[in-house]
């Protein structure tokens, strides 16, 4: 194997979910200098906002937690957090990037004290937590958080207040005076790994979320569910606080429909499967109806699929709901018909969990800068760099890990092929 610190040996992962620690870790512990760009002021993407995985039902944070101590073990592995790659010019082997450092306002000599978040008075909507909930505008996203450094909100840093906080700083780690810096690096690779986001159900107009508050969305409800969420994993209603005890998912919510979102991303039928085992679970006289087009759960995950519809309290209905209105005590109600039974309905619930699907980053704010990167129509990186995971196609957490080994597998390849 070619020297891995020579020059240009560096694999850049862009990205810093599952995908894109899986590549990073893997690609180090053979040998490669790696720099994991991330933009999130923490590592763990969209698995370190989830209750639980399918099928198993346990929770991520074992999962990551290992991820996180192979980083931390391995002084080949550079992580930046903040920070956004902006330009890559060159080809295979021979990459030149430039990545924009943005400020964290808070130096790596944290400690992760808190005595910060102590005296900070100004609260913001927390984006964690999709802003269900107010938290502290210096902070850590989680209570796991990687690296576990605090950072501080932009607008925030602008006041006067962000100098008072500073001065409380036992370590004088608060700087409110950052400003972001632009780095240039040489790498033999690139490997695309900046996931998804949750598709906008605001625009999906008929269902109502934004305008309901009991209309939420599948990974709201996920946070919802966590006892590090909003409300400490109590599943209630939004609007009133009240026990959510007879509650609807609806899939294919703004997905495989050409006005919305056209693809179907694979993982939402088995994701409601799961979160109506959170409220089964929690409530145990709870009453959970599941309307479907059709149900999809391949593989290892038919057996899943075979415990939940056994499940008494779980009743499916086959149909596309066509709207959703609400009832005078702020009751969602779900309207449609039933494509089996051709039978109409009209159905309150308390909760109304609507199953959009996976966008990807690389779609929107996280395309891809290289003249030679290919992305098919909905936005999934196909060519010109490597791509793992949700970036390449929509996908679950095992089939991202498989991806992300397999990408750092080729990164080494390119690597190889420079030394």
């Amino acid at each position: 194997m070619a020297d891995a610190h020579a020059a240009g040996q560096t694999i850049l992962v862009v990205g810093g979910g599952i995908s894109g620690i899986t590549t990073a870790v893997e690609a180090a512990e053979t040998g490669y200098n790696v720099l994991l760009v991330e933009k999130d002021p923490h590592l763990g993407g969209r698995v370190a906002q989830h209750n639980k995985y399918f099928p198993k039902l346990c929770s991520p944070v074992c999962g990551l937690e290992i991820n996180f101590q192979r980083i931390k073990n391995n002084p080949r592995i550079r992580y930046l957090t903040l920070s956004e790659v902006v330009e890559i010019q060159g080809s295979e082997g021979d990459y030149t990037v430039r990545i924009r450092k943005n400020p964290r306002y808070v130096t790596e000599a944290c400690t992760g004290c808190g005595e910060c978040a102590i005296v900070c008075t100004a609260e913001v909507a927390d984006p964690y937590n999709f802003g269900m909930n107010k938290v502290k505008a210096i902070r850590n996203n989680h209570a796991m958080a990687f690296p576990s450094w605090y950072y501080m909100d932009p607008e925030f840093a602008k006041t006067e207040d962000a100098k008072t906080v500073a001065k409380s700083c036992p370590v004088g780690a608060i700087q409110p005076d950052m400003t972001e810096e632009i780095i240039e690096e040489k790498v033999a690779a690139v490997v695309w790994a900046t996931g998804w986001t949750p598709y906008d159900a605001e625009k999906i107009l008929p269902y109502g979320f934004g305008q309901y508050p009991n209309v939420t969305t599948n990974m709201r409800f996920e946070r919802l569910a966590s006892v590090y969420g909003p409300t400490g994993g109590k599943i209630t209603r939004p609007s009133d606080g009240r026990e959510a005890k007879n509650v609807a998912f609806i899939q294919c919510a703004g997905s495989r429909d050409h006005n919305y979102l056209p693809f179907c991303s694979r993982v939402c039928c088995l994701a409601s499967m799961k979160q109506a085992a959170y409220v089964r679970d929690q409530y145990p006289d709870a009453k959970v109806t599941i309307f479907y087009i059709d149900l999809r759960a391949m593989d290892r995950y038919e057996s899943f699929l075979q415990k939940t519809q056994e499940d008494p309290g779980i009743t499916w209905i086959k149909s596309k709901p066509a709207r959703i209105e609400e009832d005078g005590d702020g009751n969602p109600v779900v309207i449609g018909e039933n494509t089996l039974t051709g039978e109409r309905y009209a159905l309150p619930f308390d909760l109304v969990v609507l199953a959009t699907g996976m966008e990807p980053n690389s779609a929107k704010e996280a395309k891809v800068p290289f003249s030679e990167a290919r992305q098919d129509e909905y936005g999934f990186v196909t060519g010109g760099v490597l791509a793992a995971g949700c970036a390449a196609a929509p996908t679950d957490v095992a089939s991202s890990v498989q991806s992300a080994t397999a990408m750092a597998m080729k990164a080494i390849h390119a690597a190889v092929k420079r030394g």
